[in-house]
């Protein structure tokens, strides 16, 4: 068992680089900072120290590719004393988007590690790239350290077999891996346990809707701590109307606008991706100032609001015929937290299923989790600010401090 505490956490991008360096004594952040347009002749790092003056630095000159983007991180966080040759430095924790079935739990990275999340590139070619990308050039800055891959679909992988399976022909499934896995499944794990805290009951004990909603966005059912059903499948693309994604689509759809639209595979991969959803319907994908356009009478903005509410309402009784018994519908991420417009209207009319929000409470903004139903309401609705990094560390040091 070592005496070191703390634990940096990197979520490596494409072309960025996302880092936080926390202490598990208290788990509270030392540093915090982000590397964007890595390869780019514009690239900028901005570093925000979190003790002393808590000033941000930026730095902006190109930044060649993600050796040298870590590298200036660790250099900012050397210039606060935290840097990463400090033997306070526990681990590194890695976002990894995709586990596939081969990973439930966080695993230390080795080789074989290593390898497999790279076999798993074909079902994650936009994420785990990137990821592995991260992995190589932090176990070259510190080969001696441990270091820990936290998967987004490990939480998702206790789901059971008839609600992870598509139905389609099994051999071809099983050949090409084709299931759903989920993903976001830090924050679901993070919240649906946070839920629990907040309603003072033993996690084992709560059946909780979380709602994921940012500009990616997702829900899931989980039973007792356990993902018993989520929106996200084979890919993130599945599932409620997002900021650029579609959310669920007839799969017809793509090959009438193959047949009709003369539209390539890549194409038709653009448009659901990146020009559906919110911004589809609207020209927009930042609720507010969607919400803005609505007050202001604008039909786009409107209609896009109304298809965005009808898909959470779905969810939201799919899952509660999922659970049987739902104690808690708990809303998290950018919108979930920030937009009281739409927890209002996603739970409107639901009395039926015990739902329903305190018109005050769901005003209040505020950082902290906090119940926003009325007293007598029969299942509490929650907004429970997530922190994806603090469970990436919680995780990571779990594993390594034994």
């Amino acid at each position: 068992m070592t005496d070191a505490r703390r634990v940096l956490v990197l979520n490596s991008g494409s072309s960025s680089l996302k880092y936080q360096l926390l202490d598990m004594r208290d788990r509270s952040r030392l540093a915090t900072g982000l590397v964007e347009r890595i390869g780019e002749s514009a690239s900028r790092l901005v570093h925000t120290p979190l003790t002393g003056d808590g000033k941000p630095r930026e730095r902006a000159g190109r930044i060649a590719d993600h050796e040298e983007a870590l590298n200036a991180a660790a250099e900012e966080l050397a210039a606060d004393g935290l840097g990463l040759d400090s033997p306070e430095l526990a681990a590194i924790g890695h976002r990894v988007v995709h586990g596939g079935l081969r990973f439930s739990e966080p695993a230390v990275i080795t080789d074989e590690v290593l390898q497999e999340i790279e076999r798993l590139v074909p079902v994650a070619p936009l994420h785990n790239p990137a990821n592995i990308t991260g992995i190589r050039t932090a176990r070259a800055l510190r080969p001696d350290l441990p270091q820990v891959a936290v998967f987004d679909t490990a939480f998702h992988t206790t789901m059971p077999e008839y609600a992870a399976r598509y139905a389609i022909d099994v051999e071809t499934a099983d050949a090409h891996r084709i299931r759903r896995y989920g993903f976001h499944g830090t924050s679901h794990a993070y919240v649906s346990r946070r839920t629990a805290e907040l309603l003072g009951r033993p996690v084992e004990d709560v059946n909780v809707i979380v709602l994921h909603l940012g500009n990616g966005a997702s829900a899931s059912a989980v039973a007792g701590g356990r993902c018993v059903d989520t929106s996200m499948g084979l890919t993130p693309l599945e599932g409620l109307v997002m900021g650029t994604r579609s959310g669920d689509i007839d799969p017809a759809v793509t090959f009438h606008l193959q047949r009709v639209a003369g539209m390539s595979t890549d194409e038709i991969d653009v448009l659901l991706n990146k020009r559906s959803g919110l911004t589809g319907l609207c020209g927009d994908n930042d609720m507010r100032e969607i919400r803005r356009r609505v007050d202001e009478g604008d039909e786009r903005a409107a209609l896009a609001f109304d298809v965005y509410i009808h898909r959470l309402k779905k969810y939201v009784g799919a899952y509660a015929a999922v659970l049987g018994r739902v104690d808690a519908v708990v809303f998290t991420a950018g919108v979930g937290e920030n937009s009281a417009p739409v927890r209002e209207a996603a739970l409107a009319g639901m009395q039926l299923f015990g739902l329903a929000v305190d018109a005050d409470r769901n005003a209040v903004r505020s950082a902290e989790p906090r119940l926003i139903s009325p007293d007598d309401a029969r299942v509490a609705v929650a907004v429970v600010p997530t922190d994806e990094e603090l469970e990436i560390a919680g995780q990571t040091f779990a594993l390594v401090h034994n």
